[in-house]
């Protein structure tokens, strides 16, 4: 069989990126007559990105994958963007001449035995490049790493803005929106957070990428039949130029995590040993991603929480960031924060720390539940590790993923569904009730969340699902040589 070149480019955030380069790794991996290009955009106003980047980079190739850096273009200036989406989009849209470049020098070096490139992958953020993968006449394809339901929210998107008035925000027009590839209406106290307020250009951009979705060759969704199957085939079912065709190609995991690239700050080493002498499926794990952050008065209430379920607890902080650009940070001082007399008071029950390797906590034995900001690829982990979720959104597409796991699927417990930071406070009872809840004994959500835990372990094998829609995709990147 010929060679074949994939070249794939991901927004700079760990959300993107990451499970970009893992399902690269997949395919080639797959079928080695695969190779694959990742194009790395540098971000020096993210530190934590960049340092990942700058591990890739040095890395340069790992087994069939290779790590390219971009030049770095100019930022965008601060005045030109109410929300993170638009400083991202800009940057972006800014490296067009460098991604172009790149693609010309691929192209250029396929030679016989390395062979043609065959399809650029680009993610939900960089449409830009569409218009590159077109004037190179380059098979462009979208590598959506959220679920299938907010792609389905995507796709029909502009259908949503047309129901609404422009002067009005949609809180303001209905409670509920019937939108395709939800079986119940959706609550607006659901909607992603860049539709709170759709005269900012944060609403603005995502809408703008959302149209350029139906321009690319397919969408590889890192999701699996069994979990969205009302979703995907709604999707199979839409017509062919609001969306086009789907390959549902997940679990794709980063199963070790950032230890190989991430300065480990808190100590993972004392985080597991401690782990180590808890009981099994005994300990309650929170985190809000590493981009999630919630405000001291929402900190407190946490504590007073957990303080009354009285489960042993493994709790990662993080301060909200100064600037929009950056991320979230360690706190230095936790006794500012924290409820006077907490950490004495939960000494050897509880342990506080910063951003560890999630996906290592996850899969050790002693974690019983988690309470998540309800991103996708900590819910795909949670799923693979048999942890059940408490929901507790925070910012994106969370409370619409929250929402299904919740309402749509019954595989979450709620303990929050609609935490907007600053607007709401969720009460030490309500996190005590739903701890209790999550925790406690094995209902109905537990046994349902045990057997999609399961299957998602089946769908890899052969004539799986995932590993079906995987060699359609690989047929049709083929099918151009």
């Amino acid at each position: 069989m010929k060679k074949a070149k994939v070249v794939f480019i991901s927004t700079p955030a760990l959300g993107n990126l990451v499970p970009t380069i893992e399902f690269a790794k997949h395919l080639t991996q797959t079928n080695q007559n695969f190779s694959a290009t990742i194009l790395l955009i540098n971000i020096p106003q993210r530190p934590l990105v960049q340092s990942y980047n700058d591990f890739l980079a040095a890395t340069a190739t790992t087994g069939n994958v290779h790590f390219l850096s971009l030049p770095t273009a100019d930022p965008p200036s601060l005045d030109q963007f109410d929300a993170t989406i638009g400083f991202l989009s800009l940057l972006i849209q800014n490296h067009t001449s460098q991604v172009k470049d790149a693609l010309v020098n691929l192209i250029s070096d396929s030679d016989s035995d390395s062979g043609q490139v065959v399809g650029f992958f680009i993610d939900m953020f960089c449409t830009p490049f569409i218009d590159v993968a077109k004037e190179l006449n380059i098979p462009c394809y979208l590598y959506f790493a959220s679920p299938a339901t907010f792609l389905s929210f995507m796709c029909h998107l502009s259908s949503l803005d047309a129901q609404v008035s422009v002067n009005t925000e949609f809180k303001d027009s209905a409670t509920h929106f019937n939108i395709l590839g939800f079986s119940n209406p959706v609550p607006v106290n659901c909607f992603p957070s860049f539709m709170l307020k759709r005269k900012i250009d944060g609403y603005s951009w995502f809408l703008h990428h959302a149209r350029r979705y139906k321009e690319t060759k397919g969408i590889v969704v890192n999701t699996f039949q069994e979990l969205e199957s009302y979703c995907l085939n709604s999707l199979a079912s839409a017509v062919a130029d609001v969306v086009p065709p789907v390959y549902p190609i997940g679990p794709v995991l980063d199963h070790n995590g950032p230890a190989q690239w991430h300065q480990d700050l808190w100590g993972h080493e004392n985080v597991m040993k401690w782990l180590d002498n808890q009981a099994p499926s005994s300990v309650l794990f929170l985190s809000f991603g590493s981009m999630g952050s919630l405000n001291i008065s929402q900190v407190k209430e946490i504590a007073k929480g957990l303080e009354k379920s009285g489960y042993p607890f493994l709790w990662a902080i993080r301060e909200a960031p100064k600037d929009k650009r950056e991320l979230p940070n360690d706190y230095t001082n936790l006794e500012e924060i924290l409820p006077y007399g907490f950490l004495e008071a939960t000494k050897g029950k509880g342990l506080i720390c910063g951003l560890v390797p999630q996906v290592t906590i996850l899969a050790h034995k002693a974690i019983g539940g988690f309470v998540s900001h309800c991103g996708w690829n900590s819910i795909l982990e949670s799923l693979y590790y048999g942890v059940p979720i408490g929901t507790w959104p925070v910012y994106a597409e969370q409370h619409l993923n929250a929402f299904e796991m919740v309402k749509e699927l019954n595989l979450a417990v709620e303990i929050t569904m609609d935490y907007r930071d600053g607007t709401t406070l969720v009460s030490s009872e309500k996190v005590a009730n739903g701890v209790k809840n999550l925790m406690d004994g094995e209902g109905e959500v537990r046994q349902r969340f045990k057997k999609m835990s399961e299957k998602c372990k089946e769908v890899w094998k052969e004539n799986g699902s995932s590993s079906v829609f995987l060699g359609q995709l690989i047929d049709k990147l083929l099918a151009v040589i």
